[in-house]
């Protein structure tokens, strides 16, 4: 602003700049329920306003802030961040961030394959031609009646955890030969491994326990588990009309067949019972248990390393101990020697004694004699410290 107080116009150039900076561009990927995947590279406010969630569910995704473990339920999408898989799920489509990353990949080509419906597929190949994998029909006919958001949930779930379980059989691979070297040879080398390996077993612990304390927090909650059920609460809403404002969430041709009937009667009755959540707690139930299972892998790894280095300490004890009876056994020895010298000394000084007058084979027998004493204190030592067993025979 000026000094006169009119307003100086900003450089529209700046603002470009400033907005480019504020509104960073994200790689997305969507898959519909056809299985079409395309690539988006916008904004999250255009993310925000397509699936309808707060700046603060976003900011759950982002890769540069670390966050644990999360599935959150939405109005109408489901916030998914498990490690690298970062999601959101609505009722008809699946946004997956990152989908060049190597680790999304399997993912992606996962989602594409299932998501689609028995039904679809059919259609697809058209009228006349032999669908191909029969042996698979069982399985997808069972598939065919999840709703949209569990069959991708449950592929982010999957994918989630035999990723984990990976690691964890990895670490396994390395770590017990590691500890069985350790255990025959104690080398700084071998410490040195069993240190990083611990490191990366209580990184691996804690990933690892994240994804199964979200579960259980959403087994133990039957409202959050209510609150995932996207089909369900689109089918309860009524439609917006086309002057209002855009319905993102629009109720697909074949929305039916992907209800239950347990979840089409409790939308007639527009009331929630103890069953509503049962189809979706029995998918949570099966990957808890993997997860719990990983899990249990990784603390019987720790307590084999605790374990480990109960022995390690026990042995360097060992050794410490018979440092300290080797240091007691010479101090006793120097004793004894130190007794024979002091007698060797005291004659051999060069102080006149009238006793030694005419005496001079004293000197030798009081030498003899301090000697063959001195021998015995130190071999009566040594055969006390074999009885006590301090020294070995």
């Amino acid at each position: 602003m000026a000094r006169d107080g009119s307003v100086v116009p900003a450089d529209p150039q700046a603002m470009v700049v400033v907005k480019k900076k504020t509104q960073t561009s994200r790689s997305w990927i969507l898959i519909d329920a056809m299985g079409q995947g395309s690539m988006l590279d916008v904004d999250k406010y255009a993310i925000m306003h397509r699936v309808q969630i707060n700046a603060r569910d976003l900011r759950i995704l982002d890769p540069l802030l670390s966050y644990p473990s999360t599935i959150l339920g939405r109005e109408k999408a489901i916030v998914l961040n498990l490690e690298h898989i970062k999601a959101i799920i609505t009722a008809e489509e699946v946004l997956l961030r990152d989908p060049t990353d190597e680790n999304v990949v399997p993912v992606v080509e996962e989602l594409q394959r299932r998501l689609p419906k028995l039904s679809d597929i059919h259609q697809q190949q058209g009228d006349g031609k032999e669908y191909i994998g029969c042996q698979h029909d069982a399985e997808a006919a069972d598939e065919d009646e999840s709703p949209f958001e569990f069959r991708a949930l449950e592929v982010a779930l999957e994918a989630i955890c035999s990723f984990l379980a990976a690691r964890t059989y990895e670490l396994e691979l390395i770590a017990y030969p590691a500890l069985d070297e350790l255990t025959s040879k104690i080398s700084s080398r071998n410490l040195d491994r069993v240190r990083k390996m611990k490191s990366a077993m209580t990184r691996l612990n804690a990933r690892v326990q994240k994804v199964r304390d979200e579960l259980e927090q959403l087994l133990d909650d039957d409202d959050d588990m209510a609150d995932l059920y996207l089909s369900r609460k689109a089918g309860s809403v009524s439609p917006v009309s086309g002057s209002g404002a855009a319905n993102w969430f629009a109720t697909s041709p074949t929305n039916g067949s992907k209800i239950s009937r347990a979840s089409r009667a409790s939308i007639a009755t527009a009331r929630f019972d103890e069953n509503d959540v049962e189809e979706l707690e029995m998918l949570l139930e099966a990957y808890f248990m993997q997860i719990d299972s990983t899990l249990n892998k990784l603390n019987t790894l720790r307590e084999y390393i605790d374990d480990t280095e109960d022995y390690i300490n026990i042995q360097l004890d060992n050794h410490r101990n018979q440092l300290i009876q080797l240091e007691l056994f010479l101090s006793s020895g120097t004793v004894c020697l130190s007794f024979y010298s002091l007698v060797a000394g005291i004659f051999g000084m060069n102080i006149p004694y009238s006793w030694n007058d005419n005496h001079g084979y004293m000197f030798k027998w009081v030498v003899i004699v301090s000697g063959a004493f001195s021998a015995i204190m130190f071999l009566m030592i040594t055969i006390y410290a074999r009885k006590k067993g301090l020294i070995g025979s």
